[in-house]
């Protein structure tokens, strides 16, 4: 599928880009100019010289063939991956026009794929071969999973009792007090080895005076956490599988035990969130054959985008493995049995009606949730008042757009791919409203990210 008349979209590159100055300035390089020497192969493999500011010209290669994923190499000293060079190249080749010809990949593009290909086979020969001396004391480790919960609930405690001193003094004094107390708090659960507790008290501490209704917010999300600390105290009351999504909220960590699902997975979104320490890149797909909908999970240091990177519209032939917990949806790329390639495929969408049930219904398994994946058919969006909002084009509903999604660029290419016709839109709906992250215009036509 990665043929010389096989081509991505640069919609489906631009995706690939680490953030807005990345996209930004791959565009710019997506021309002939600056560019000698570049060539495909029909395995999938495209390179180039790019000139640069220094007397020799930047190496790009770049393995589209790679079944997890575009791999990258570049001899400029970014640190963003992939970076402006690979974007650009990957754009000149994307457009088809003879300027990224058949060949056989020059020397120093060739050392660098059969180097990929040694350590690719290394490694999978080490994990079969230490599979079985490679685990853990399981005494050891029932002692320390012990330990951590006995933390946890210590933690948990203490918090049930801070959140009762917070009503007793009432919501007022919230506001007063600042936000140096939350983030006592939050330490204070991070000390107890409770992530998940600490991120929902850090949430908490954000909410005081952030305009009309804030103690309605307040309460609500204090109530949640409530329930939260509750749920840990008596998850040996919960069924196996609420019990599980309880433990992942908290911070415990989990496996991806679920049995792995086969399947033509379309890539239906990505897009990456960070704070100070982290960033988080999410990859939702959908099965064609499944009907199954996953969320790929992957991290990289501050600053520093995650090395998963799947370009939306495509699709890849693989195995997704499931993790535990009522409702989730999240899941592990197992083995890839073909690298990304476009595909006319489409996943089915609802009414905006249709899609409020199906969150008000998860909740029902998960009480934390923030929102559900969702693809609406045949929506319109139009202006409501100060905000925006998806209208169905046969039915007199809608659903409001988040603040997120009214703040993001991809609000106005959705506009302009609409232009007042019903369009599918694939997102995340939520006790916020909806927030669009892909979309298709009706008829036929490649998919559009909008994030």
């Amino acid at each position: 599928m990665t043929q010389q008349g096989v081509r991505w979209t640069a919609d489906q590159v631009l995706a690939l880009a680490p953030d807005v100055a990345s996209r930004k300035a791959g565009s710019k390089l997506g021309a002939a100019g600056p560019w000698s020497e570049a060539g495909s192969t029909d395995e999938g493999t495209v390179w180039g010289l790019c000139k640069g500011s220094g007397s020799k010209p930047y190496q790009t290669v770049v393995d589209i063939a790679d079944a997890s994923g575009p791999a990258y190499k570049c001899s400029c000293p970014s640190r963003k991956f992939p970076c402006k060079h690979a974007l650009g190249l990957l754009l000149l080749w994307a457009g088809g026009d003879g300027a990224v010809p058949g060949a056989e990949p020059p020397d120093w593009a060739e050392q660098w794929l059969a180097g990929r290909r040694k350590r690719a086979e290394d490694k999978k020969a080490a994990g079969a071969g230490g599979s079985a001396s490679g685990q853990a004391d399981p005494e050891a480790a029932r002692r320390r999973a012990e330990r951590r919960a006995a933390r946890i609930t210590a933690g948990a405690t203490e918090l049930e009792q801070r959140l009762a001193d917070l009503l007793r003094g009432g919501l007022a004094a919230a506001e007063q007090a600042g936000y140096g107390l939350w983030e006592e708090t939050a330490a204070r659960m991070v000390d107890a080895q409770a992530s998940g507790l600490a991120a929902r008290v850090r949430e908490l501490g954000a909410i005081p005076g952030t305009g009309p209704g804030w103690p309605v917010r307040l309460l609500e999300e204090c109530a949640l956490l409530h329930l939260l600390d509750q749920g840990w105290l008596r998850r040996e009351r919960l069924p196996e599988d609420l019990a599980a999504t309880v433990r992942s909220r908290v911070g415990l960590p989990a496996s991806a035990e679920g049995p792995p699902v086969r399947d033509r997975w379309l890539v239906l979104a990505q897009y990456d969130t960070a704070d100070s320490k982290l960033t988080t890149r999410r990859v939702w797909l959908y099965g064609a054959d499944s009907g199954r909908t996953a969320l790929l999970l992957s991290y990289g240091a501050a600053g520093r985008a995650p090395e998963l990177a799947l370009p939306v519209g495509l699709a890849l032939e693989a195995e997704v493995s499931p993790y535990p917990g009522a409702g989730q949806v999240r899941a592990a790329l197992g083995e890839q049995f073909a690298p990304p390639a476009p595909v006319a495929i489409r996943p089915p969408g609802v009414s905006t009606a249709e899609a409020a049930t199906r969150y008000g219904e998860a909740l029902r398994a998960d009480p934390w949730l923030d929102s559900v994946p969702v693809t609406l058919d045949r929506v319109i969006p139009a202006p409501d008042g100060d905000s925006w909002q998806l209208a169905d084009a046969d039915e007199d509903a809608a659903l409001p757009l988040t603040p997120v999604a009214r703040s993001r660029p991809g609000l106005w290419r959705l506009v302009a791919l609409s232009g007042g016709a019903p369009v599918k839109v694939f997102g995340e709906c939520g006790h916020q409203g909806f927030t669009p992250l892909t979309a298709w215009p009706h008829g036929a036509g490649a998919a559009v990210p909008l994030c």
